[in-house]
């Protein structure tokens, strides 16, 4: 499978009369980052008016460099270079010494077959396609007569930046231009359609530009950096994930038999959707090897749907999701990932009934620690229920099952149906929200209720059954010992409004640990809502006995 293949140059220079003041970047990370993060290009200019320009051009290309493709593969690009250039905004305004640390910026990110561009100040970005040049971005400066040279956006210049972002579909031959000021205030877009005419490499244009900047008059420094779409992949980054989409299925898998290095022990668990086997390396280590029927082999969407499972596990490594095995030898469609002795939440719950509130305590933290860490990952579970929580002999408590799992801006949307399993799902989901962080927070909520009380709050849900939501049944219902603090958390993990609910996981495991603490502060429920039978059934007690002693009064 081809990959996406770039040619670049750059140049720069400083002005006959200052220092140069412009940064440039271009990073080619490793072919497994390319493909999930993209190839990063970059120029900066700082405003040499200020504390430190170069210092903050340089700094902040610096940062990019770094901090993009440490952000995690599964956040959007545009989400990702927001999140760092916000930070990055910070560290200017806090290192001037005294006075502003600016520059302006223009960043480009190429991957897969789209192009993602974030611009602020008075750079500019083009795209020669076709042979036609098109300039994809605007300056942040006055408008008044004299003042286009003053910055009205940059990097450092407010507490709050403003970024602008675009993005589109690359085409083969496409090529990106990136200029400072000092270029395209000098010379025509007439000029520059002649250099990218030229057959020349991308270095000697953007030299040849520097050189006819300062040439015709230019008095500031110049920089200009080239990117040239050689090759285009065969597929898009949502294809990428599952670039092994084309590998066979492996055969059907018997006891005794020696698979690709793994031994075979047996079927564990096999569906229409999915097999599951018992597998052994050659140190005798258990394993799990996860795979696909015979019958799905045709599914256009099986095999990434697989892979890109695979890569959300991989996204997410730490103590409380499984470890998957690295495959150096893999030649089939299938991932391995560790075997740990231990049981689900449901068998717990089946076999030794509603747990002690002290032990669900600390459950319940570990469970909305991994649902927080998912979600900084930019990944839904969106199955969460005790049947994929595995509670191990080592007291770890590891989340199972990733087939559901959602990555925004990455999954394919869901054509038929409401994904989960319907006791789980939430309000919202039933009358067609898209998939969000506060489903799978509810989910956690029913998980951790029947987990303590051994009941669904609103019953269980048969599959295509469209419920009816009314208000939770309080979990002091079934559970007496369960303080009240504690009930009212579990009452808004379960709230039908989406908006009622514990907004992160973060929030949620803060009330939790602050416990009673916290119980002054929330809201107690009405009698009425928490025990409505109750109240009901005193009510007419209390009308009986009204009735009798009017009948008693009337008779006497």
């Amino acid at each position: 499978m081809s990959s996406l293949q770039l040619v670049t140059g750059e140049a720069s220079a400083s002005g006959p009369h200052c220092d140069n003041q412009d940064a440039l970047r271009v990073v080619t990370p490793a072919p497994a980052l390319a493909a999930s993060k993209g190839y990063l290009c970059a120029l900066a200019d700082g405003v040499s008016q200020c504390a430190d320009g170069a210092l903050a051009s340089r700094a902040t290309l610096q940062a990019l460099a770094l901090d993009y493709y440490a952000t995690p593969e599964t956040w959007p690009v545009q989400h990702s270079l927001d999140r760092l250039l916000l930070a990055q905004n910070r560290w200017l305004q806090a290192n001037g010494g005294g006075q502003p640390l600016l520059t302006t910026l223009t960043a480009l990110v190429l991957r897969g077959r789209h192009y993602f561009l974030a611009h602020v100040g008075d750079c500019r970005a083009y795209l020669w396609r076709d042979g036609q040049l098109l300039r994809l971005t605007e300056e942040h400066v006055w408008e008044q007569p004299g003042m286009q040279h003053v910055l009205t956006r940059a990097l450092g210049l407010d507490q709050h930046v403003v970024v602008d972002y675009r993005d589109g579909e690359l085409q083969p031959g496409d090529a990106f231009l990136l200029l400072s000021d000092g270029i395209w205030a000098t010379l025509s877009e007439q000029i520059l359609t002649l250099a990218l005419q030229s057959e020349d490499a991308p270095e000697a244009i953007c030299a040849s530009l520097v050189e006819d900047a300062h040439r015709a008059g230019s008095q500031d420094n110049a920089s200009a950096l080239l990117v040239k779409v050689e090759r285009l992949p065969d597929a898009s980054l949502a294809d990428t994930l599952a670039q092994l989409e084309h590998w066979p299925l492996p055969p059907p898998l018997r006891a005794g038999q020696h698979f690709e290095g793994w031994y075979v022990e047996s079927l564990l668990h096999g569906s229409r959707q999915s097999l599951m086997y018992r597998v052994r390396d050659d140190e005798g280590r258990p394993w799990l090897l996860k795979t696909l029927p015979p019958q799905r082999h045709e599914e256009a969407e099986a095999g990434p749907a697989l892979l890109q499972e695979e890569w959300f596990l991989r996204r997410v490594a730490g103590p409380h999701f499984p470890q998957l095995h690295a495959l150096p030898q893999r030649q089939h469609l299938y991932y391995v990932q560790r075997e740990y002795s231990g049981q689900t939440l449901a068998a717990h719950l089946h076999s030794q009934g509603p747990m002690p509130l002290a032990d669900w305590r600390l459950l319940a933290a570990d469970l909305i620690k991994a649902i927080g860490l998912l979600h900084r990952r930019n990944i839904l579970h969106r199955d969460i229920k005790l049947e994929n929580l595995l509670l191990g002999d080592d007291g770890v408590l590891r989340v199972l099952d990733f087939g559901l799992a959602y990555c925004p801006g990455l999954s394919s949307e869901d054509a038929h149906g409401v994904p989960g399993t319907p006791s789980y799902i939430a309000p919202e989901a039933y009358a067609g929200a898209p998939p969000s962080m506060a489903q799978d927070l509810y989910a956690t909520g029913v998980t951790l209720y029947r987990l303590l009380t051994g009941h669904y709050p609103h019953g269980e849900v048969e599959a295509f059954q469209r419920p009816r939501f009314g208000l939770a049944v309080a979990a002091s219902r079934y559970r007496p010992d369960l303080p009240a603090w504690l009930d009212e958390i579990l009452a808004r993990a379960l709230a039908n409004d989406p908006a009622q609910r514990f907004e992160t996981a973060e929030q949620w495991l803060l009330a939790l640990e602050q416990g009673e603490r916290l119980s002054l502060s929330v809201r107690p429920r009405p009698l009425l809502e928490r025990e409505p039978l109750l109240v009901w059934r005193s009510l007419a007690l209390v009308s009986l006995l009204l009735n009798l002693g009017l009948v008693i009064a009337l008779l006497l």
